[in-house]
């Protein structure tokens, strides 16, 4: 790939400077107008706007750990992440991106920021007592969404389907009880989303634009929020989708689509709002050169079937559980919080969840889709796939359904945004914004949910 002109480089880096430095802004006059808007009507009910979180200046066991390996990332990530076998590259992302999130989660201790993460009272784990018998569980729980109704679910159990809940007394039945467990298990899998993420890159762009990608996926400032929250472990479920539809679009194996609809399914199963992750597989589509074998439709909506259909005859009913969410949705701080703050704030949360290079690659994005009317080059079919997780989270946005709490929410629709780095000069640079960002947030904020 030739070089531009260092007069066109300079331009490019100056640009991608200005967007940056706009998400900055986004997120200070977020700031500035919510704190106004809470002190002096209260509704948006978070007391560190636009994040849920409480101002906590602190240092922890993780602290050292975490400036260890944001440094070691910044200063060797794009070296390495250029040199080592492919194989061996997504283990060492997986390997760094589980690092840091595990450190940055322990800066708030072992029990404040793992073990006590999901047993809250909004939490999952304080049902598992009332699933002792899984099947009238299920065929039950949509009479427990509303408030009001007899022993209404906590807020996050009523919020989600019951795939969610059912995994965690899963994994008690497994003999992993407790908070502990529950967030290893997040930790863990959630940091296997940066691996998905690569593998799709890889499949529809090229490798080279994947392991540009790498570091800024395994130091993404989104691990204050992977570790420890369910969301995490629903953004590596969804992510892997998305990869196994792209290896099977992309004729590796069709039957990789089977997989992938199996995972779809379950993700629907995991948060009503996720099945917008249907538009990221259109951008898959779209991205994989070639039309998709009508073998490939068949087997992606067979496996698609089959977790709804064993929750359906277990006796749950996903539309019935939505219809009613949205109806417990708007008798709490839902119905609230003001739309017309939110609809733009919330994107201030994605600025702070996916970082200031992220701003700056999407920039990045929508030149590289301006330039290019069919999905010829790697960094078009890249920019497709970003393009597809923008319009979904943006869809997510204007629902209504998303105020406040998206630094969490949205980690699903995050992780598709943070390979636009790859298009970004001078990674080091950006790595260390990214780096800082997290470590202040995580240093300076108590998240909560």
């Amino acid at each position: 790939m030739t070089q531009p002109p260092p007069r066109d480089r300079y331009a490019g880096l100056r640009a991608d400077l200005r967007a940056a430095s706009a998400a900055a802004l986004l997120v200070l006059v977020a700031v500035l107008v919510g704190r106004h808007i809470q002190d002096t009507r209260r509704t948006l009910f978070v007391h560190w706007p636009p994040l849920l979180a409480e101002w906590d200046p602190h240092v922890g066991p993780g602290t050292p750990a975490a400036v260890l390996v944001a440094a070691a990332v910044v200063v060797y990530g794009p070296a390495v992440a250029a040199r080592l076998p492919w194989r061996g590259l997504l283990l060492a992302a997986w390997a760094a991106a589980l690092a840091w999130t595990w450190s940055l989660a322990l800066v708030d201790g072992w029990r404040r920021g793992v073990a006590g993460r999901l047993t809250t009272r909004n939490e999952y784990l304080t049902v598992l007592g009332r699933f002792h018998d899984l099947p009238v569980a299920l065929r039950d729980f949509t009479h427990h969404i509303v408030s009001g109704s007899p022993g209404p679910w906590p807020a996050h159990v009523a919020g989600h389907p019951p795939a969610a809940t059912v995994t965690f007394v899963l994994l008690d039945r497994a003999g992993l009880r407790g908070g502990g467990w529950a967030g290893a298990w997040c930790v863990t899998v959630g940091a296997t989303a940066c691996v998905a993420v690569l593998v799709a890159v890889r499949a529809l762009a090229d490798e080279r634009l994947a392991r540009r990608a790498a570091p800024f996926l395994a130091l993404a400032p989104a691990a204050v929020w992977v570790g420890v929250s369910a969301d995490g472990y629903f953004a590596a479920v969804a992510a892997w989708s998305v990869a196994l539809l792209a290896l099977a679009v992309t004729g590796r194996s069709v039957a990789w689509a089977a997989g992938s609809g199996l995972l779809y399914g379950l993700t629907c199963y995991l948060s009503y709002g996720l099945t917008l992750f249907a538009l990221i597989g259109a951008a898959v589509l779209v991205a994989g050169r070639r039309r998709p074998r009508p073998l490939l439709i068949v087997l992606f909506l067979a496996g698609a079937a089959v977790v709804p259909a064993v929750f359906t005859l277990a006796g749950f009913d996903w539309w019935e559980g939505y219809r009613l969410l949205v109806t417990r949705y708007y008798q709490g701080v839902g119905g609230i919080r003001p739309y017309g703050y939110w609809v733009w704030a919330d994107l201030a949360c994605t600025v702070l969840i996916t970082g200031l290079a992220t701003a700056a690659g999407i920039r990045r994005t929508g030149v590289s889709l301006a330039r290019s009317r069919t999905a010829a080059s790697a960094e078009s079919r890249l920019a497709l796939l970003v393009a597809g997780a923008l319009v979904a989270l943006l869809a997510a946005d204007l629902s209504g359904m998303s105020k406040a709490e998206t630094e969490r929410i949205w980690l699903p629709f995050a992780m598709w945004l943070l390979p636009a780095c790859a298009l970004l000069t001078r990674p080091r640079g950006w790595l260390t914004a990214q780096a800082a960002l997290a470590l202040l947030l995580n240093h300076l904020l108590l998240t909560g949910w």
